[in-house]
């Protein structure tokens, strides 16, 4: 009886440390309690039904060894930040020091971007140039198991801790490709993931350039216009940016890309959050440097999330650019990170974002202008051949495809577009001056 009520006094104990931390993390949201259903009475009556459910498990489950009251808490936890959505999550102490450390360091990676689509781990993009890439991972593959463990119940941060390791070791996933409809097991070595954000700057014909926008990181903008200056300097006067199997990154890179080619002044993107809980900011173009003479068309894919849909919407809202290509993947939330006490911590979703004209990006995507679909195989040819053409070694990847007559159709269409344009434009510019003659 006696062990009967210190467990009871303990399962107390612990009820009220989890009502406290959910007191700490949602300060703004009990002060407005009033105007909700869910008053602090409830919040007791509910802890006690989780304390009862513990105490059931600790005295009746038939592995002992897995009712320690922490495992307890800590899957309570688990399940209770991922019923809300994919992204927010709770991190174990050990968890949350990987993460901080990820952002301290080099690591060992595959080089893809995982979200979750319908509930399922899946490829958003593979980065050029990396282990993943070299191996044929495509976008749009859904990760079925890692080293052999299915990844059904698995969340996003635990698929990269897996994913992630020594550079030189092995992991083995594997993925389901709905088109053309395979299951297939792929062994990558993993390795120091360096991409370069900024690539394959050029002037195809007649004066059109072409960039390729790869991540969002910090050197992006400089290095964005560095390309632009060497481009103008070579006579273009219409640009494709390339931003198809681009994952995103950095918001504030987002905005800095965003504002060379509009108006000061002009709305990037806004966040919103719960109305007098969330974050609510917007982002407005500042900067010197203004690309605002030339026309510009966008590549945009399923493999475009994040800060791409940032950049493309907020164009295609002003009107500076076309977008050509398919839906964007729809990846448009903002997460908050929450330490707490003992070291463990929970990502939380906290606000959207929304392009200039007020459409929410996130589980929406962005439409193109012009759609020309493309398959994932002919997607991942024209990389390779790219890649291969930019690197110079046939040997640089261990696919084997026959790539003399691939077509990027996406961006041939991006240059017809784009000689259009400047033909209406020189014949309204010779109509006005002949008119003012």
């Amino acid at each position: 009886m006696s062990a009967l009520i210190i467990g009871r006094r303990f399962l107390w104990l612990v009820g009220a440390l989890l009502l406290g931390v959910n007191l700490v993390v949602g300060a703004k949201i009990a002060s407005r309690a009033d105007k909700t259903n869910d008053t602090d009475s409830v919040a007791f009556e509910k802890m006690q039904l989780l304390t009862e459910v513990m105490m059931l498990i600790r005295q009746n489950y038939v592995d002992e060894d897995k009712t320690q009251y922490k495992d307890l808490l800590y899957g309570a936890l688990r399940g209770m930040l991922q019923s809300l959505d994919p992204h927010s999550q709770f991190m174990e102490p050990a968890m949350f020091s990987d993460m901080k450390n990820d952002t301290a360091g080099e690591f060992g990676g595959l080089g893809i971007i995982i979200g979750m689509r319908d509930g399922v781990l899946t490829v958003i993009a593979p980065m050029e140039d990396t282990p993943a890439f070299r191996a044929g991972i495509m976008h749009g593959d859904k990760i079925m198991a890692i080293d052999g463990a299915s990844t059904e119940a698995i969340s996003l941060q635990e698929a990269v801790s897996k994913m992630r390791g020594e550079p030189g070791t092995k992991v083995k996933i594997k993925i389901l490709r709905i088109k053309p409809q395979e299951v297939k097991e792929v062994e990558i070595v993993r390795a120091i993931i360096k991409v370069e954000s900024v690539k394959g700057a050029a002037i195809l014909e007649d004066h059109i350039g072409y960039v390729r926008i790869v991540q969002f990181n910090e050197p992006t903008a400089d290095a964005l216009q560095k390309a632009l200056d060497e481009l103008a300097a070579k006579g273009m006067n219409a640009l494709v940016l390339d931003l198809r199997n681009n994952p995103g990154g950095l918001l504030v890179s987002a905005v800095d890309v965003s504002q060379k080619f509009l108006k000061r002044g002009a709305k990037i993107v806004s966040t919103k959050g719960r109305p007098g809980v969330g974050l609510q900011s917007e982002y407005e173009a500042k900067g010197k440097v203004h690309y605002l003479d030339y026309p510009i068309v966008v590549l945009v894919n399923g493999g475009s999330a994040s800060a791409s849909e940032i950049v493309a919407g907020a164009l295609q809202d002003h009107r500076r650019a076309i977008l050509i290509g398919e839906k964007t993947f729809g990846k448009g939330s903002v997460q908050s990170v929450q330490p707490l006490e003992d070291g463990s911590a929970i990502r939380l979703t906290t606000a959207k974002y929304y392009t200039p004209s007020g459409r929410m990006i996130h589980e929406k995507g962005i439409e193109p202008d012009v759609v020309i679909p493309m398959s994932a195989m002919q997607w991942q040819k024209v990389q390779i051949k790219r890649s291969r053409e930019e690197l110079g070694n046939e040997e640089e990847d261990d696919i084997k495809l026959d790539l003399e007559h691939v077509t990027d159709t996406q961006l041939e269409r991006a240059m017809d577009v784009l000689k259009g344009v400047r033909l209406f434009q020189s014949r309204a510019d010779f109509h006005q001056q002949y008119a003012s003659q």
